[in-house]
């Protein structure tokens, strides 16, 4: 006889946007009559403080199996819920806690894991880390930086702020066919050839080279037109407002999202406004380049040997001995543009990788607006259970300044 099997867990279900269906594990025993269900619910990572954190929040799904987590492992420490004024004072408290675990507790930089729901959010937490000296790793990603769309901003203003260099000269090849101008690597050839034996600059040998091409020879001269004005106001030029410049007269929006009308809350939006945001704090377009250009620091941003940053859909399947979820306001965990449920089973993915330590990091301000608490915060911290000597809602843990009682 043919048996078959099949293995899934209802409450991790987080990949919907592409097409996963949690209903395929709730209905597999009314789709396949007769299948017996085992429930493996026996959990040998997580201390009982954080399984119930989890069971408490999972609870308020309609959609789910019903089953009751439990561990052999011995009692741990209280959840501990952060609550700081804005994103900048969360991740320098994010900092002082890391310092903490590692200075005085005996944890490794490794052993920690900070969790965010969206790629835009690693922005200010990569700063903090880097400007205190705490190593860190981008888990499958890319430092905020050096994100396509986010370098070829830096990359415009790297030229205008410096076209006739060596930098600037690396700066126009990286930009002069973004948007697309049909400029190829041949002409690219061409120009670093024309005039060799010149002292002449890429951006000069632009204005002089002959351009046989005429859709090419037009597209020229309007890059061109674009770049001279700004170079001329380089030196009075606020680097947030070229930015803003440089997306309206690029529509550079459209381009990056390839969308005739672009979604704010697009991945790639988030993060060019989130340049803009860290741009606002610097008066110089070579004060904010500057300011950038310490995140090349490997040693820093891109060790091993560091703390984890990673998506809660990446930390999907691992696990870590301390976990921080930060952002966790409305809006963003749970996301505006997601089901509540979904939202739900992804913070429950997210917390449920902790193994003895879980922060649930928010602030009052969030993207320079007020902010509200995430639901799923009350959740995990108040009884949902009719049973409370089965799932009594964990403690929270009082002490450092930063850390408030729900």
């Amino acid at each position: 006889m043919l048996h078959s099997g099949a293995c899934g867990d209802d409450w991790q279900s987080v990949y919907g946007f592409i097409g996963a269906s949690v209903a395929n594990i709730i209905n597999f025993q009314a789709i396949f009559p007769g299948a017996e269900q085992l429930i493996l619910n026996l959990n040998y990572r997580s201390t009982p403080q954080i399984l119930r954190a989890c069971q408490n929040l999972i609870q308020h799904n309609e959609k789910r199996i019903d089953k009751e987590l439990r561990t052999e492992n011995g009692d741990g420490e209280d959840v501990i819920v952060l609550n700081s004024s804005n994103e900048a004072a969360e991740s320098l408290t994010l900092v002082n806690e890391i310092r903490e675990l590692v200075d005085r507790r005996g944890y490794a930089y490794t052993d920690i894991a900070c969790l965010y729901r969206c790629n835009f959010q690693s922005r200010v937490i990569e700063e903090s880390l880097s400007q205190h000296k705490i190593p860190y790793h981008i888990e499958n990603g890319l430092c905020f930086y050096d994100r396509r769309e986010v370098r070829i901003l830096l990359d415009y203003l790297r030229f205008i702020v410096n076209p006739n260099s060596e930098e600037g000269d690396e700066a126009l090849k990286s930009i002069i066919n973004v948007p697309n101008r049909y400029i190829g690597r041949k002409f690219i050839t061409e120009l670093d050839e024309f005039q060799s034996g010149s002292s002449l600059h890429l951006y000069d040998k632009l204005k002089a080279i002959p351009v046989e091409l005429p859709y090419i020879r037009k597209n020229v001269r309007e890059f061109i037109q674009l770049i001279d004005p700004l170079i001329a106001d380089a030196e009075t030029l606020q680097p947030a407002e070229l930015i803003q410049l440089l997306r309206s007269a690029l529509d550079y929006d459209r381009f990056v999202t390839d969308s005739d009308l672009p979604s704010p809350d697009d991945v790639k939006i988030e993060n060019l406004n989130q340049l803009v945001m860290a741009a606002s704090r610097f008066n110089s377009i070579r004060a904010f380049l500057d300011y950038t250009e310490t995140f090349q620091d490997e040693v820093a941003s891109d060790n091993r040997e560091g703390v984890r940053l990673l998506t809660c859909h990446k930390s999907k399947g691992l696990e870590f001995p301390v976990v921080f979820l930060v952002g966790m306001v409305e809006n963003i965990l749970p996301s505006k543009k997601g089901n509540l449920e979904e939202e739900r089973r992804i913070c429950f993915v997210a917390i449920s990788r902790a193994m003895k330590l879980l922060y649930l990091s928010h602030s009052l301000t969030y993207l320079g607006t007020p902010a509200k608490r995430s639901i799923f915060l009350d959740e995990i911290l108040v009884t949902f259970n009719p049973h409370p000597a089965r799932n009594t809602p964990p403690k929270l843990h009082h002490s450092a300044h930063s850390r408030r009682s729900a």
